[in-house]
């Protein structure tokens, strides 16, 4: 069986408890009707006993009446006993006298005759202390029913109407309400993967589905951020790595091209491993940057040990080109709230760069700042142009310097590293050194 929608079951629940509740009221004030009748019906047999007790006298220890009760009147039931006989009494069924009968000589009492549909009161006349008689009223309780049976009638079909407003006008809010849920539903069915700018634009969050349609349209933001990232990743991985590629296999295609001597095959296959490093650190770095942007969780490091360690990963390089690497450290501890590897990755481009344009002394100064903690490579190179600041971190962008450099990167690790430090909060510029190159990377506090 179908499992009827969010409007049915709304509808249904309301209904259920209007039901409910109609049924509580209905019998309640049907109970609270016939307790009022009844009440009534009580106070016109003490009334009527009342007007009877004044029409009767006592002589001799026997009761008299002093006028005689129309007989004929069915309102006006009302039995005069003198002991246990009886000196006045209405015609009335069998039944419903000999009820009253018992009740002459009993205490004061109601009692009702279901057989006849009438009430009996019954009243002790009494003189001097001695009870000579009774009096017995009676009142039919037949426009009391009949009032209780109207009543009944008009309020179970006033319950019926109020019951059909209640499930009608609660399907009309309740189809009303969801209209906008089910517009959002088609859109959304109707959207595919590549409609990244949809929004459902259900204006400002007043309500609970305006907020509802607010809460979907930043988790659609988000997605689709998301989503452009991992397109722009694959972009750049593609990108980024089509220049040692190419280097890798132009190399090996020119040592295969012809018979060459073994040192010449040495230098090619030194050549094509460089090339391959550089493709790994390539990796490494954009696997870093997805992993930080993705991850809360970034670790700490010691920022005098990650200088060190970073100094350390490029003395090859140093030592090739002649230059000298110092590491300042601060003057405190300092820790970044940056993991060793990551931190040592942002850092280690900016190192690698000033080893290839400075001249004879690198230097790596551990700073504090008010936001975190800044590392200072400054070398003693020909500088950045300032119009050059900003191209040399787009991938493949080189400045004017390396004309004149024996440098045969691809342009990539100042790049990386403005990424990966952008990836963890931080961030990777170009200063205006006075005659050298100033590189800072900046870095979170742990």
């Amino acid at each position: 069986m179908r499992r009827p929608g969010l409007r049915g079951r709304i509808t249904w629940i309301v209904a259920v408890g209007a039901a409910l509740v109609l049924a509580a009221l209905t019998a309640a004030f049907n109970l609270a009707l016939r307790a009022s009748l009844d009440h009534d019906a009580r106070q016109v047999l003490a009334g009527r006993a009342t007007a009877t007790l004044e029409t009767v006298s006592i002589a001799g220890g026997q009761v008299r009446a002093a006028e005689v009760p129309d007989q004929g009147a069915l309102d006006a039931l009302s039995w005069i006993y003198s002991g246990p006989r009886a000196v006045e009494r209405p015609r009335a069924p069998g039944s419903l006298q000999r009820q009253v009968d018992l009740l002459a000589g009993g205490p004061r009492t109601y009692s009702d005759a279901s057989a006849s549909d009438v009430k009996l009161y019954a009243v002790p006349v009494v003189k001097n202390g001695r009870r000579a008689g009774t009096v017995v009223a009676g009142v039919s309780l037949e426009p009391y029913e009949r009032t209780a049976s109207q009543a009944l009638l008009a309020s179970l079909a006033f319950a019926l109407a109020v019951f059909v407003l209640v499930v009608a006008a609660t399907r009309w809010t309740v189809s009303r309400s969801l209209r906008p849920v089910a517009r959002m539903t088609a859109e959304a069915a109707a959207w595919s993967e590549r409609d990244l700018d949809h929004r459902f634009n259900a204006g400002e969050p007043t309500d609970e589905l305006t907020r509802l349609a607010a809460t979907f349209d930043s988790m659609l933001s988000r997605l689709a951020a998301s989503l452009r990232h991992e397109q722009r990743f694959s972009a750049e991985i593609s990108h980024e790595l089509r220049t040692p590629l190419t280097a890798i296999v132009a190399e090996s295609e020119l040592a295969l091209a012809r018979e060459r001597e073994g040192g010449e095959y040495r230098r090619a296959l030194e050549r094509i491993a460089e090339r391959a490093r550089q493709l790994q650190r390539t990796l490494e770095t954009l696997v870093s940057a997805a992993r930080a942007e993705s991850s809360p969780r970034r670790g700490t490091a010691d920022a005098e040990e990650v200088a060190v360690r970073a100094a350390d990963a490029c003395a090859a390089l140093a030592k090739e080109r002649g230059v000298e690497v110092a590491v300042v450290p601060p003057p405190a501890p300092l820790r970044a709230g940056v993991d060793a590897d990551a931190a040592e990755r942002i850092l280690a481009p900016l190192i690698e760069n000033a080893c290839l344009y400075g001249r004879g002394r690198i230097e790596i100064a551990v700073l504090s700042e008010n936001s975190g903690v800044e590392f200072l490579v400054r070398d003693d190179g020909p500088g950045v142009d300032p119009v050059e600041r900003e191209r040399i971190f787009e991938p493949g962008g080189r400045g004017s310097a390396a004309a004149d450099a024996r440098d045969s990167g691809a342009g990539l690790g100042l790049a990386l590293a403005r990424r990966l430090a952008r990836a963890v909060d931080g961030e990777v510029d170009c200063n205006d050194g006075g005659g050298g190159g100033v590189f800072v990377a900046r870095l979170p506090p742990a």
